[in-house]
């Protein structure tokens, strides 16, 4: 355990000092077989890279990812938040309760929190403050709101996690998705009671401009109907069992070819920026599952898994104790490890001990999504905070303080899922 020891303050060594996270993985790793094998261990790197990106379900990441670069950049993601304004905005809170709506619905084919944070923040926040919206509650409604992008299916997070666990990434994606609609639907009451408690947040005078419009028109059909298509068929090819996430992602994109042409302005020169766009933020997570299964093959030629698994056994802690602990840990790593680092470092030495005490590894996916989207908005590397704070004008400061309610309320959803499991568990269990 001295050199497992050591491996790790190495590691928190590099993170701190701003090595990128692959590097900051892989290298203490590295010192660690060394340590334990020497260079004779080093024989077995290569079967390792094969076998932890010659992945059929890993795939699907980019193409995700591509998908989501698709909207965003033909503009069909602006006509989709217009849209949406039309119908909800007349709720209290006006825009803001379309910043969640709209979060809520680009989760729903993009995968990724950054992504529908980036995608809707970058429409939403020049309207907001334009009409004279409280700064930081659309600030904190769009940083938050953009963490529903790893929890409503599709998730990236969930096929990392599905990769790791051996899990069914389909049943993932329907486990977070009635979690997904409660935090969307706490959000957004939260919203509603602000506004009716505190009216300053929202413009006075109220929006004026599509006025005219009904909220149901066939100006605003038009803005949505495709969106919701696109959701519908790819998400529903997965529950009935036609197709695999990964092939639903490849569909989808397909289907968003055609929607970015009809209704956005799909051409050659955005195809090519969003595919390259695309395999950059793709090849940038690969790159971190890589480093991430070199460091799984390093604890397991130690047997690290096992001995860990032996001590907790031993300390006879209950299920919730144990559970506990994993979010206090999950708690601290989220001020200093983005999302996807989180998993791929702690899922390899916890996989043994959530398998001998019994959990059930679709609940607690659906747990430790939520735990590292709350990560997403703590400080100091939120990155949502940092998303939002590059496409505004303010302080990050701001940006902080209107996060903090919905940050409790997360917490509010966690303590729900974990006290009703069922709120995840029910639908994969009729898939």
């Amino acid at each position: 355990m001295l050199n497992l020891l050591l491996v790790m303050m190495l590691f928190m060594l590099l993170l701190f000092s701003g090595l990128w996270i692959p590097f900051a993985i892989a290298i203490p790793s590295l010192v660690y077989i060394l340590l334990v094998q020497g260079w004779p261990g080093l024989n077995a790197l290569g079967f390792v890279t094969w076998s932890s990106l010659n992945s059929f379900t890993l795939t699907a990441i980019p193409l995700f990812l591509l998908l989501a670069e698709l909207l965003i950049r033909s503009g069909v993601a602006t006509r989709v938040y217009d849209g949406l304004s039309r119908i909800v905005r007349h709720l209290p809170g006006g825009l803001l309760q379309t910043n969640i709506a709209g979060c809520a619905i680009f989760s729903a084919i993009s995968g990724s929190s950054v992504a529908t944070a980036a995608g809707i923040g970058s429409v939403a926040m020049p309207q907001l403050l334009r009409r004279g919206y409280s700064r930081t509650m659309a600030a904190g409604s769009l940083a938050a709101g953009g963490t529903l992008g790893i929890l409503i299916p599709p998730s990236i997070a969930m096929i990392v996690y599905g990769s790791f666990t051996d899990t069914s990434v389909a049943k993932l994606f329907f486990a977070g998705l009635l979690p997904g609609l409660l935090m969307t639907a706490v959000f957004m009451a939260y919203i509603a009671a602000s506004a009716l408690l505190s009216p300053n947040i929202v413009p006075r005078a109220g929006d004026s401009s599509d006025g005219h419009i009904a909220i149901f028109s066939l100006r605003t059909a038009s803005d949505v109907l495709p969106f919701v298509v696109l959701i519908g068929l790819t998400l529903g090819s997965i529950y009935v069992g036609v197709v695999t996430p990964t092939e639903a992602a490849a569909f989808g994109c397909l289907l968003t070819l055609v929607i970015g042409k009809i209704w956005g302005t799909l051409d050659w020169a955005i195809l090519r920026g969003s595919i390259r766009r695309a395999m950059i933020a793709g090849a940038s997570l690969m790159f971190i599952i890589y480093a991430a299964q070199i460091f799984s093959y390093a604890v397991s030629i130690d047997g690290v898994g096992e001995r860990l698994t032996k001590t907790f056994v031993d300390m006879n802690l209950s299920k919730n104790e144990l559970l506990g602990a994993i979010v206090v840990l999950f708690l601290i790593l989220g001020c200093f490890v983005e999302s996807i680092g989180i998993m791929v470092i702690t899922l390899p030495l916890l996989y043994p001990i959530l398998n001998s005490f019994g959990v059930d590894l679709i609940w607690f996916g659906v747990m430790m999504v939520i735990l590292i989207e709350i990560g997403q908005l703590t400080p100091p590397l939120g990155i949502n905070l940092f998303v939002i704070q590059s496409i505004w004008d303010g302080k990050l400061g701001e940006v902080i303080r209107g996060v903090v309610p919905f940050f409790f309320l997360m917490f509010v959803v966690l303590c729900l899922i974990w006290l009703f499991p069922e709120i995840a568990t029910w639908l994969p269990s009729r898939m």
